[in-house]
């Protein structure tokens, strides 16, 4: 069973590093700033018997994310993890700038190296988060809400997957791109069709079609349309062939491409941008569909869809079904900073900052 499971059921407060499985090399200080390591040996030389406090903040309205990892973290590696008191916000809360989000009292040398990794750590999984929940939130604005698949696999490196997944879940999808992204939290990934696929049908996507539907039967039909930069005609075909066995046609039409629908009919340009995943693009396949019975078909939107284009999309009422989307919710724009706020208990804190109480932060 999962640990995420046993959070769930309240068997465990917090996720552990049996979920995630930190490099050894932490422990040697491999990935502190070499300036943290310095200092740690001096105030064991120098400062051993002193207490500081040290706190956590960021400058946005934002979803917190990191805070288990960051504990496990600590505890995994920090010295003599049991003598610090550590105090904590909850994965998937919803903070205020500066708000103090953890902080830490103990002995700066059993801890203070990992400040760094701290503030790494919660920057990457709060903006992940954040990024998500607007996405998320503004697929919703219809009055109904609407799914999101995370597909950020191909936007940054393979090893952040696991995190990225577990942060997007945090923010609120529950749909994406691989087994990795998912291992945290639970569920498998899902996907249907790349154009890769199509390609080796030489274009032909009925055939890719019946391919896949032949050797994974018991998936709901996707299918991929824009290959061939025709939606509406590939659309169509694929509808004739499958009927109600088709679930759904995905969009992602290049942002250097107009689709041949426009070519076709060039009395509809002029009033709006006809490259890429557009709205009138989705709305003329939707009546296209419709006009031939097709209504269960659901639309499938990806490439270049970031939280202000879904909500622009649904305050007009373009009618997707679903948003694929990627690089716009790895988007790294949170940053944490660790302060020492507090020595022996007394304030003592570089200009600027000073001790920020938080009655929400519960011991960890």
């Amino acid at each position: 069973m999962k640990e995420i499971e046993l959070k769930m059921q309240g068997d465990i407060k917090r996720l552990t590093n049996k979920t995630f499985k930190f490099d050894e090399r932490v422990g040697e200080g491999w990935f502190s700033a070499v300036y943290f390591l310095k200092t740690r040996e001096i105030a064991e030389k120098y400062k051993s018997n002193d207490i500081v406090t040290m706190q956590f903040f960021q400058k946005k309205h934002s979803v917190l994310c990191g805070t288990d990892e960051v504990i496990a973290l600590i505890k995994t590696f920090a010295k003599n993890p049991e003598e610090l008191e550590i105090y904590s916000l909850e994965d998937g809360d919803k903070i205020e700038p500066y708000e103090t989000v953890l902080m830490i009292t103990g002995p700066y040398q059993y801890f203070g190296h990992l400040e760094g990794l701290i503030d790494g750590i919660f920057a990457r999984r709060t903006s992940v988060a954040t990024n998500v929940y607007n996405v998320v939130k503004a697929a919703r604005i219809s009055g109904t809400q609407k799914p999101v698949i995370f597909m950020g696999d191909r936007d940054d490196h393979f090893t952040q997957q696991a995190g990225d997944g577990y942060s997007a879940y945090i923010g609120g999808s529950k749909a994406q791109a691989t087994h990795a992204m998912s291992e945290w939290w639970g569920k498998k990934g899902m996907g249907t069709m790349p154009h890769a696929l199509i390609q080796l049908f030489e274009g032909d996507v009925v055939a890719a079609s019946k391919a896949y539907q032949e050797t994974y039967p018991e998936d709901d039909l996707m299918t991929l349309v824009d290959y061939n930069n025709d939606v509406i005609t590939d659309s169509l075909k694929v509808a004739r062939e499958f009927g109600e066995d088709l679930k759904g046609v995905r969009i992602d039409t290049s942002n250097n491409m107009v689709d041949q629908h426009f070519c076709r009919h060039p009395e509809v340009m002029g009033a709006f941008d006809p490259r890429g995943v557009n709205s009138e693009l989705v709305f003329a396949l939707r009546n296209a569909l419709d006009a031939e019975g097709y209504h269960h078909v659901k639309i499938l939107a990806s490439g270049g869809f970031t939280a202000e284009k879904i909500s622009e999309y649904e305050s007009m009422g373009v009618p997707v079904d679903i948003y694929g989307v990627g690089s716009s919710l790895l988007n790294i724009h949170i940053g944490f900073t660790g302060d020492n706020v507090k020595i022996n208990n007394k304030d003592e804190a570089k200009a600027g900052r000073y001790y920020r109480p938080n009655p929400r932060l519960e011991k960890a």
